[in-house]
């Protein structure tokens, strides 16, 4: 069943209080950094804050005439845990001295235009949605999330992690929890937790690849590369290529994530371990992308929008529902060809059914 516009503008968006750094690495760091604690905390509040955001019903409402282009303001909260913050910059300014205020702009643009001009989606929620931001949230905050109305960006610690506003894909990555808040509104535990997470990571890692015209054997597969202190041994916070070996640090510990349903991690523990399954649907995205080749967004990604915002992805879907749509949505857009014959192998070879 396809939903229409005003059909999904009905539907009250759930928001996910999702941060980047995800809490299974900052129990890690708890009892040796007190800044690591400090961030687990802070987090811990802020879900629960989210539910105030979920009682208002957010729906994206029609699209004016200038939605296709973005509408970014940057807001500055001078290392305070309040939002917005002083804004600091608008859409038409020229660049700032801050380069977190211009990093925050440009990851904010990229997103905007991987979803504009490869998928024909106005912003997140496909309305033109202006996109805000908050900087400098918080001291030595080790973390960035997105609240359910703005992307926030902590400066990091400087030793374990840098500024939160380095990576693109760390922006694309929370942006889209937005884009999943307004259209299949995953539930945020388990299964749908998992492919909550996983989608964010797919699409950060798309606008990434979009921004660099990278091809699918260009591209690192990594998601928030750039993002680790000068000490820290490691290349990044997941692989998408290789789960499990984004890093292996004295401190951070070792990338605990499975590639495939043999490592299927059962725990109570972040919503059901929505950061580590994650790697299981985030594998199978690189193996039918990387077996189409050529540009990841055109096809693999494609397929992976289509399901999306397609209106039969249910919102406690376990990774079989999402697999067999996403085989089905290749079959009614390309065909039985190539593309679906690279989902079904795809997910068999992460373990997955797509029956």
């Amino acid at each position: 069943m396809d939903l229409t516009h005003m059909d999904r503008t009905q539907m009250p968006a759930t928001p996910v209080f999702c941060t980047i750094v995800p809490p299974h690495i900052l129990s890690n760091l708890a009892d040796a950094h007190e800044h690591a604690r400090r961030t687990l905390e802070h987090d811990g509040t802020h879900r629960a804050r989210r539910l105030d955001i979920v009682a208002r019903g957010l729906t994206p409402g029609e699209p004016d005439a200038a939605a296709d282009k973005p509408k970014r303001t940057i807001y500055d909260a001078g290392h305070q845990e309040t939002v917005p913050g002083k804004k600091v910059h608008a859409e038409s300014d020229k660049p700032a001295k801050d380069v977190s205020v211009n990093r925050a702009h440009a990851g904010l643009g990229a997103t905007f235009e991987l979803y504009l001009k490869v998928y024909g989606r106005k912003s997140i929620d496909g309305a033109g949605l202006p996109l805000n931001a908050t900087i400098h949230y918080g001291q030595k905050y080790d973390n960035a999330f997105w609240d359910g109305e703005r992307m926030v960006f902590g400066d990091g610690d400087g030793d374990l992690f840098l500024d939160f506003t380095i990576p693109v894909d760390v922006i694309g990555h929370e942006l889209t929890h937005g884009v999943t808040q307004y259209t299949a509104n995953l539930d945020y535990q388990g299964q749908s937790g998992a492919l909550n997470e996983s989608i964010s990571d797919v699409f950060g890692s798309l606008i990434k690849q979009y921004a660099l015209g990278q091809s699918t054997d260009q591209a690192d597969w990594l998601i928030g590369a750039g993002l680790l202190g000068p000490n820290v041994t490691g290349k990044a916070l997941r692989s998408m290529k290789a789960p499990g070996t984004a890093y292996n640090d004295d401190v951070l510990g070792k990338d605990p994530q499975p590639a495939t349903m043999k490592g299927y991690v059962e725990t109570a523990d972040d919503n059901g371990g929505v950061h580590l399954n994650s790697g299981i649907p985030n594998h199978a995205f690189y193996l039918a992308a990387t077996a189409l080749g050529g540009n990841a967004w055109e096809k693999a990604g494609q397929v992976w929008y289509d399901v999306l915002t397609g209106g039969d992805l249910a919102k406690d879907a376990k990774f079989a529902d999402f697999a067999a749509l996403t085989v089905g949505a290749a079959r009614a857009r390309f065909g039985a060809g190539d593309e679906h014959e690279a989902m079904v192998k795809a997910w068999t070879q992460v373990g997955v059914s797509t029956e």
